[in-house]
């Protein structure tokens, strides 16, 4: 080289350009090689195996960022042996090569945590404590660090050195990552008492959700609504917000079914011998009339009553034979469970009749199929009336009070 006049010697730009080409060829060749060896051996290493972790670590192409490392480690141990010790460019080098290995090291870390949450949501640890929430804090810990060492080498100054300087602006700080601060502070009250987890419904009627659990993140909470519209909460208003779980409906054995019947209190009257032998056929109470009947004459044998003694003999009403008839009705319905609070009960009238409430619970929680057992029994009980001469109250309309 120096015959035709250009210099060789180490601190030329000559020799210094064509040092750093081959080092950047040879770490560009060895980049493939890595990548070529992760995708072809690894991946055929991976499809072998049983464990599902391993799936997951390449889904998430943690095998193929590991694959920068290689060059950056060639670099910098090629770079002293090439290059004049000291010099400007080495340093850059240097500086630069750790920088890239820390950026590396940082996307395979992500990959890492991602690779983790998704292992924990197929297992059945993940129904009982989402961790998306730390996973998300540590991602954000690995990205913290890799920022401090990368302004440590860029300063030339000891990362302890440069943590220590986060105190003077730790307001800054606080202020920058409040909502993330809130939001780990929730997480950790979320998972310790299984407040929330993915796949429960909830309710926050205050930010407009009302379906499924997405996601329990570091700062937000997804909800797909029953729309399938998607509403985003805060995290930490999980806590300090009215939230409606509708877990604990799913894990039991049924869902409730609480709804009145509002009986005009004008048809609500003494039963005749004749609304009696007609009530008799009906199959569900007629075992509780003759039991009823019974019980009714030998009070009356006792006490000494005629039972024709309208104002002290005791009589059967019509409500109270209806009310018997839904509780034996809804005890032989297959749609109904049995095990659970069954319940027939009159509430306090109020100016809009007697209501008449039905409680119990559906065996089947699948939210079509409950409202259809809800709307089954509503129109047999509401056609059922005319047959106890009972009317349900209606408020009378303009249209019904002209047609009168």
């Amino acid at each position: 080289m120096s015959a035709v006049g250009i210099s060789t010697e180490a601190h030329s730009i000559l020799y210094q350009s064509t040092a750093l080409a081959i080092m950047l060829v040879l770490a560009l060749v060895t980049l493939l090689i890595a990548r070529w060896v992760m995708q072809s051996a690894v991946s055929r290493v991976v499809k072998r195996s049983r464990n599902t972790w391993d799936d997951e670590l390449e889904k998430h192409r943690f095998f193929r960022r590991c694959a920068h490392v290689v060059p950056a480690v060639l670099i910098y141990l090629l770079a002293p042996q090439l290059l004049q010790a000291e010099s400007f460019l080495l340093l850059l080098l240097n500086k630069a090569t750790v920088i890239y290995l820390i950026l590396a090291m940082v996307l395979a870390g992500s990959a890492l945590f991602n690779t983790v949450e998704d292992v924990y949501n197929t297992s059945s640890m993940a129904q009982r404590a989402p961790i998306t929430g730390f996973i998300q804090v540590g991602k954000l810990l690995l990205v913290i660090v890799a920022g401090l060492l990368i302004m440590a080498t860029l300063l030339d100054k000891s990362p302890l050195l440069l943590l220590s300087g986060l105190g003077a602006v730790t307001a800054i700080l606080l202020l920058l990552f409040k909502d993330t601060i809130l939001g780990f502070v929730a997480g950790i009250q979320i998972a310790a008492n299984r407040m929330v987890n993915t796949g429960d419904w909830i309710e926050m009627p205050k930010y407009g959700a009302d379906g499924t659990v997405l996601q329990v993140g570091l700062t937000t909470v997804k909800v797909q609504n029953w729309d399938n519209t998607i509403s985003t909460i805060p995290t930490y208003a999980l806590i300090s917000d009215p939230v409606k779980n509708w877990r604990g409906m799913s894990e039991s054995g049924g869902r409730r079914i609480k709804r009145s019947v509002l009986i005009d209190i004008q048809s609500i009257r003494f039963c005749t011998e004749e609304t009696l032998s007609q009530y008799k056929k009906i199959r569900h109470i007629n075992r509780y009339l003759q039991d009823k009947l019974s019980d009714l004459q030998a009070f009356h044998q006792q006490q000494d009553i005629d039972e024709n003694d309208l104002l002290n003999a005791r009589r059967l009403t019509n409500i109270g034979t209806f009310r018997a008839y839904i509780r034996a009705y809804l005890q032989a319905h297959p749609g109904i469970n049995q095990d659970m609070t069954l319940m027939v009960r009159q509430l306090a009238p109020t100016e809009m009749g007697l209501p008449l409430e039905i409680y119990c619970f559906s065996n089947d929680k699948n939210w079509v199929n409950y409202e259809g057992i809800q709307a089954d029994i509503f129109d047999h009980l509401l056609a059922m009336l005319p047959l106890f001469d009972l009317r349900a109250y209606q408020r009378v309309s303009d249209r019904d009070a002209a047609e009168r």
